[in-house]
């Protein structure tokens, strides 16, 4: 149901204003609309057994202005605020096993930031509403919070530039982009002329465009902000027109810049290079049907039927996300079939070097872990503000998939993850 109680709660989908601005009203009154009209065609519904719980708006998720069980009820229906296009799962799922002994990863305890926690401080202290951890392909402990279930999807905000950033390793791989030195204008030929002429592929990657963006998620006025505005008007091509008229900073190369910006750049580089196939059909083709994954996914998109929003708005299962930490761990190989060229993924999550000879602790839309012994072990994550983070330690073959709850994007943490997940190293080695 691609309706949204944002805005005037206006539905995206079928463009019908709906009179009340109460949530539940207009979800309800919403999703009639679009099912008479026949105007939700290609949207895919939530299965979620709550789905009539009533949800926000995305402005008070960036401004961190929703109550508890109201962010934990938008989180998990996160695919009713925009259209979404579906990523299909295959006929067959594969088998996530238990551990034949699971560690008593109750006992872990760990100092953070001075002070003794146990897992499940983590757990209450960092509103955790979702925790995976694998050993060795197995799992070794599950949990499930304020109502969620296995079978619930869970937003993954910044988790999905990681997502992302594989798919570019698939289309290196199966020859849809040359090199990521090629120019962004070769794919998104839109770019020529604006500051992103003469950028690669791989400062896209990098974030080190030298473009300039601001990424301060509660400043209205931030350029993070107006992607949002634009993102909500649901203008085909509206997207990439805002990127383009962003005015360049430092040279390409130069400087590590956190830009959601660049992600959806990004997504219209893999846009441009698939030629006419969807980026979700793409992820399913490469990803999500031979890794068996047991559900549909959804993605966000920039307008109906339009291209995905290539740093956000990806919702999967929590044993899918710890599907997808195994085929990372893994090398990016299924059934013994190399989906990315070899020894991507160590690339994409191992820290890199600018043009100035300074080191960006970032890789390919993944952030190498700073901290513990996974730094030694090479270990890198994917994070999402709200609490969202995937571990992945290749050496130590340990994945740790965590949904948060938190009241706003950033800073909330009482925990640091790092600590949490250097701690559960510790106790499955």
């Amino acid at each position: 149901m691609p309706v949204s109680a944002l805005r005037n709660a206006t539905c995206l989908s079928c463009k019908k204003h709906v009179v009340s601005r109460s949530t539940q009203l207009a979800l309800t009154l919403c999703s009639a609309i679009a099912l008479l009209s026949g105007c939700a065609s290609n949207a895919h519904h939530s299965t979620d057994a709550s789905s009539d719980e009533p949800i926000g708006t995305v402005q008070q998720i960036y401004d961190g202005a929703l109550t508890p069980d109201m962010a934990v009820h938008t989180f998990r229906h996160i695919d009713k605020l925009f259209p979404t296009r579906r990523i299909a799962r295959g006929d067959t799922v594969s088998p996530l096993p238990e551990a034949p002994q699971p560690q008593q990863l109750t006992q872990v305890k760990f100092v953070s930031n001075g002070k003794h926690y146990d897992l499940f401080d983590f757990l209450a202290l960092d509103r955790v509403s979702g925790l995976l951890i694998l050993k060795n392909d197995q799992i070794v402990y599950e949990t499930y919070q304020y109502g969620n279930t296995p079978q619930t999807r869970w937003m993954s905000m910044s988790l999905a530039k990681s997502i992302t950033s594989t798919l570019f390793g698939a289309a290196l791989k199966d020859g849809l982009i040359g090199s990521i030195d090629d120019p962004v204008t070769r794919y998104v030929p839109q770019l020529t002329g604006s500051a992103y002429d003469g950028v690669t592929v791989r400062n896209i990657l990098m974030m080190a465009s030298g473009v300039r963006w601001d990424e301060t998620y509660t400043n209205p006025k931030s350029d993070r902000r107006a992607l949002l505005e634009v993102q909500l008007a649901q203008k085909p091509g509206g997207t990439i027109q805002l990127m383009s008229k962003l005015p360049r900073a430092v040279p390409p190369g130069s400087r590590f810049n956190y830009s959601t910006g660049e992600t959806q750049v990004a997504a219209e580089v893999l846009h441009g290079a698939l030629k006419g196939k969807t980026i979700s059909a793409y992820l399913s083709e490469k990803v999500w049907k031979p890794l068996g994954m047991q559900s549909d996914a959804t993605w966000w998109l920039d307008s109906p039927d339009g291209v995905e929003i290539g740093g956000s708005g990806l919702s999967a299962t929590l044993r899918d996300w710890g599907r997808f930490g195994v085929f990372i761990e893994n090398g990016g190989v299924v059934d013994g079939q190399q989906v990315v060229p070899a020894g991507w993924t160590t690339e994409a999550g191992t820290p890199k070097t600018l043009s100035t000879g300074q080191v960006s602790h970032y890789g390919y839309f993944w952030w190498p872990v700073t901290s513990g012994q996974s730094v030694q072990d090479g270990a890198y994550a994917g994070h999402g503000i709200e609490g969202q983070g995937l571990y992945i330690n290749p050496k130590e073959k340990v994945v740790i998939v965590m949904w948060g709850a938190q009241s706003k994007p950033g800073g909330m943490e009482v925990i640091n993850r790092d600590d949490f997940f250097n701690a559960v190293l510790a106790a499955v080695k």
